[in-house]
This record gives structure tokens, C-alpha cells and sequence, in this order.
């Protein structure tokens, strides 16, 4: 057998497995996609679905362009990215996952940026939102609302640094003219509710399957004698808000850091959502994994340095 088709059977294996154990147990795996999808219909939707929209409405606006023209500069200097990349970023800040990655997608579909920028900014507009770090992970799970601060400055420290990394050797992008005012052309309002509709139900899809993945995931370890903690990273590698629920059961600057790094790596259902969003922009996955990787890791360890003053 060759290597190739071995690499074909493990890629295939745990699909197949997952085929199994839902076949084998339909009605509790069944659940578990129910409450996957409760949870994306009530904490996600009334959310991510308000910013989708107003950030593709947003990106079509005048002031988007002066906001664009505004930011160019430090954006160029610090990440070699565009003006129309860095407010991208911004918007990607304030919300969280995935909306970055949907915005770089509709700047590339605009031709608003350029190609040799897009894997950068893709990198840069990675980041969870503050809602979440601060507000779920911090106040709700750990009860610290200061431990939400140390995981949101931890996390965008990662990110950052990470691609200032990746302009190593860049040369400064060109200046361009303003971009064109795509507000003007077509029915911008429906494009963009269409489009934002559409972004929402498959991240709402992700979730739903993932959930699922996760208690598979679980019911496949149950007789390893793992320990909270590492049920909590491996169920997090697949969905970051259950591993940061397990982790967070047991409070400390060692399971503070490992949720540093499961929500900037993001967990495969995270990353499933910004590569489907990315797929056209030209985004590889294996390199775009090994910096979120890397992201990660730089975030969990300056997340349990920082979290010491707190413990």
C-alpha cells in the first residue's frame, strides 16, 4: 500500500468512525446536535449574525474608504497590509470569530486587497471578541472578570506579534487609490444581508456538528484515565467554549493559559468556519494552521506569566 493511500485511510478514519458511533447511538448523538444548535440560536445568532451584516454593509460605505485612508499607514508599517486590511482588523477586534474572516473574504471579492496581503491579513483578522473572553470566559466560567482582561490582552498579544513576524522582509505595499465605492453599485443592502444569512448558518452548521464531535469525542475517552484538564484541551480542539468550560472548572494560571491557547488557535470548528470563508481568497489551510498554532502557543505563555499576579 502506498503512502498515499494510507494517508487517504487515516484521513478518512475518523469520519468513519464518527459515521459509526452516530449510527450505533442516533438518538444521543442526535441530541447532542440539537443542543448544538440551541446553543448557536441563542448565544452565537443574536450576536455574530447583527455584526456579519453591518460589517458587510459597513465595508461598502464611504466612511469605510476614509477610515481605510486614515489607518493606512500604521497598518502598512506594522503588518504590510492595507488601510481597508487594518480597519478589517478592527472590525475582527470587536466581534470575534469568524467575522474577520468573513470581511477579509468580501475585501478580496471587492478587489478592495491585494493578493499579496491576503495570508497576512487573514492571520491579523483572526482573533475572538472581547463579549466572549471577557464576558463567557472570564466573568461566567473562571467568575474573574479580571481574568477575562488577562486572556483578551494575552490573546491579542499573540496575534499581533505573530504577524508582525510574517512582514519580516516584506517590502511597504504600494499606496493606492481610494477604493472603489461598492455602496453605490447594485442592491447593497440585499448582497449583504444574502451573504451574512448565508455565513451564519453554516457557522451555525460547524457548531451544530462539532457539538456532536465533541461528546463522540468524550465517549471515545472515557476509559483513558485523563484527567479534567486533558479532557478539557482535547474537547477544546474541537470546540473552544466546552474546553474552556472544562478547564475552567478548575481554576489556575496553568488552565487560564491552555484556554489562551484554545480560543487563539480557535478549535477545529472555529477553523472550519474561516477556511470555508476564505476558500477563494487563495488561503492555504496548512500554513494557516501552523500560525494559529503558533499564535496560540505565544498566547499561553504570556497568559500564565500575566495571570501569576492574579492566583
Amino acid at each position: 500500500m502506498t503512502l498515499k493511500k494510507i494517508s487517504y485511510l487515516l484521513a478518512a478514519a475518523p469520519l468513519l468512525v464518527a459515521m459509526a458511533m452516530f449510527l450505533s447511538s442516533p438518538v444521543r448523538y442526535a441530541n447532542c446536535v440539537r443542543d448544538g444548535i440551541s446553543l448557536w440560536a441563542v448565544s452565537v445568532l443574536p450576536v455574530t449574525f447583527p455584526f456579519l451584516l453591518l460589517t458587510a454593509l459597513f465595508s461598502r460605505t464611504r466612511l469605510y474608504n476614509a477610515c481605510s485612508r486614515a489607518v493606512a499607514p500604521y497598518a502598512n508599517a506594522v503588518f504590510r497590509v492595507s488601510g481597508a486590511g487594518g480597519c478589517a482588523a478592527l472590525l475582527s477586534l470587536l466581534s470575534g470569530y469568524p467575522v474577520g474572516a468573513k470581511c477579509v473574504a468580501e475585501l478580496y471579492k471587492q478587489g478592495a486587497i491585494r493578493q499579496d496581503e491576503v495570508f497576512r491579513l487573514s492571520c491579523l483578522c483572526s482573533t475572538s471578541g472581547p463579549m466572549f473572553l471577557v464576558g463567557t470566559v472570564g466573568a461566567v466560567m473562571f467568575r474573574s472578570p479580571v481574568c477575562g482582561w488577562i486572556l483578551m490582552l494575552s490573546h491579542l498579544l499573540g496575534v499581533h506579534l505573530v504577524c508582525i513576524l510574517l512582514r519580516v522582509g516584506k517590502p511597504p505595499l504600494p499606496r493606492t487609490a481610494p477604493l472603489p465605492l461598492y455602496g453605490d453599485k447594485g442592491n447593497a443592502l440585499f448582497d449583504g444581508l444574502y451573504s451574512s444569512v448565508i455565513s451564519i448558518l453554516c457557522a451555525g452548521g460547524a457548531i451544530a456538528v462539532f457539538f456532536a464531535f465533541g461528546q463522540m469525542l468524550g465517549d471515545l475517552l472515557v476509559f483513558l484515565p485523563l484527567e479534567k484538564t486533558g479532557l478539557g484541551v482535547m474537547r477544546g480542539l474541537l470546540e473552544m467554549t466546552a474546553g474552556c468550560s472544562f478547564l475552567a472548572e478548575s481554576p489556575s494560571p496553568f488552565s487560564l493559559g491552555l484556554c489562551a491557547f484554545l480560543v487563539t488557535f480557535g478549535g477545529a470548528c472555529v477553523l472550519v468556519q474561516q477556511l470555508a470563508f476564505l476558500s477563494d481568497t487563495g488561503v492555504r489551510a496548512l500554513p494557516f494552521l501552523l500560525v494559529k498554532l503558533a499564535q496560540g502557543a505565544l498566547s499561553a505563555v504570556l497568559c500564565f506569566g500575566l495571570s501569576q499576579l492574579v492566583f
